[in-house]
C-alpha cells in the first residue's frame, strides 16, 4: 500500500520538495489552520500524520483516523497537543523534533529577561506614539540584570542554555526541577539547585520557565506561587502558556505585587486577553521562540528521517515514551 502523508501545515520550500522526492508527499494549497475536523477530512487514510503545536490530536483525531494511521511524526519539540498515551494504545507511534530548538528559544528567553526589567516595550512604544520629549534623570528607569539572581525551572537543553547566556551577563543562577544535575555540571554553569519550587521563589529577581507542560506543571505558577515571589521580581516564560494561571498574573501584574513579565506564549493562544495586552509591564511576543529558518529547517529535516527511519522498519530515532509526557 502507498504512504499516503498528510502535514497540517506548509513547511519551508527546501523541505516539502524534499518530502515529495522521498515520500511523493503532496504539500497543502492553503497554510490556514485546521480544526479537529479539518484535520480529519484531509488526513483521512493517512499513514503518517504531520502536525504543529497549533494542532490538537485528541482521542477523537486519533480514532477517526485509525486504523490507517501508523505514525505521528510531531513538527515540533512539546507534544502536549497529542494525546501520546491513547496513540500508543491504538498502536500509533510519536515522534517529536527535540534539540534543534535548544539555542534559538534560549536567545529569546535572554531577550524577554533583559526587555521586561530595561522596559524595552514601553520605550519603544514612546517613540512609535512620538512620547519621547527629551533625556531626563528619572525618564524611563528600569532594573538592571547585572548581579540579579535568576531562578530557572526545568534546567534540560533550554534551560542550560539561557543559564549559559545569564552567566555571561552575571547573573547569580539558581534552579528548580526533579532530579538535580551532576555536580561536574553545576560547577560549569555556575548554578544553585534548589529542590522546593516554593523554597526558590522568593530569592530570585528573575524567574525563567523551561519545563514541559504536564498534569503535574499546569499552572505550576498559580496565584498562591506568584504571591511567594518578590514584587520586584519578573516572570519569564518561553515554554508553555499554561505554565501559569493567566488570570492570577493579570492580578499580580496589575496590583503591583509582580513587577512585570515577559511572554512568548498564552494559555490559549492565540488569544491574549485584552487585560494583559493593556498592562504597561508585561513585555509580549507572538510565540516566536523558535522563528528562525535554520530552526525551521533543522525541524523538517528531523521529521523526513523519523518518517524516513518508520517506513524503512527501524524504530524513529525521535520516538516519544509516554513515561516522558505523563
Amino acid at each position: 500500500m502507498a504512504t499516503r502523508i498528510f502535514v497540517t501545515h506548509q513547511l519551508p520550500d527546501s523541505i516539502e520538495k524534499r518530502m515529495e522526492e522521498l515520500f511523493g508527499y503532496v504539500p497543502r494549497q492553503s497554510d490556514t489552520s485546521l480544526d479537529s475536523a479539518g484535520i480529519i477530512l484531509r488526513a483521512k487514510g493517512a499513514n503518517v500524520l504531520v502536525p504543529t503545536l497549533s494542532d490538537i490530536i485528541s482521542k477523537e483525531v486519533i480514532d477517526a483516523l485509525s486504523p490507517n494511521l501508523k505514525l505521528i511524526a510531531n513538527f515540533g519539540a512539546g507534544v502536549d497537543h497529542i494525546d501520546v498515551a491513547y496513540a500508543k494504545k491504538r498502536g500509533i507511534l510519536v515522534t517529536n523534533t527535540p534539540s534543534v530548538l535548544t539555542e534559538d528559544t534560549a536567545d529569546i528567553a535572554m531577550a524577554l529577561i533583559l526587555a521586561a526589567p530595561r522596559r524595552l516595550s514601553e520605550a519603544a512604544q514612546a517613540i512609535r506614539l512620538q512620547q519621547w520629549e527629551g533625556w531626563s534623570p528619572l525618564y524611563m528607569l528600569g532594573t538592571r540584570v547585572n548581579g540579579k539572581a535568576l531562578g530557572i525551572v526545568g534546567m534540560g537543553r533550554i534551560g542550560q542554555a539561557v543559564a549559559r547566556r545569564a552567566k555571561g551577563f552575571g547573573m547569580d543562577i539558581h534552579y528548580h526541577q526533579r532530579v538535580q544535575l551532576h555536580d561536574t555540571v553545576e560547577k560549569e554553569l555556575g548554578v544553585t539547585y534548589h529542590k522546593s519550587l516554593d523554597g526558590m521563589l522568593g530569592k530570585v529577581d528573575i524567574l525563567s520557565l523551561h519545563c514541559p507542560h504536564t498534569k503535574e506543571t499546569h499552572h505550576l505558577l498559580n496565584a498562591a506561587r506568584l504571591k511567594k515571589m518578590k514584587p520586584t521580581a519578573y516572570l519569564i516564560n518561553t515554554a508553555r502558556g499554561a505554565l501559569i494561571d493567566e488570570d492570577a498574573l493579570i492580578q499580580a501584574l496589575a496590583s503591583g505585587s509582580l513587577a512585570g513579565a515577559g511572554l512568548d506564549v498564552y494559555e490559549n493562544a492565540p488569544d491574549v486577553p485584552m487585560e494583559l495586552r493593556n498592562l504597561p509591564n508585561v513585555v509580549l511576543l507572538p510565540h516566536i521562540s523558535s522563528a528562525t529558518w535554520e530552526s525551521r529547517i533543522e525541524m523538517g529535516e528531523r521529521v523526513i528521517i523519523n518518517i524516513r527511519s518508520f517506513l524503512d522498519g527501524h524504530n524513529p530515532p525521535d520516538k516519544v515514551l509516554v513515561e516522558e509526557v505523563s
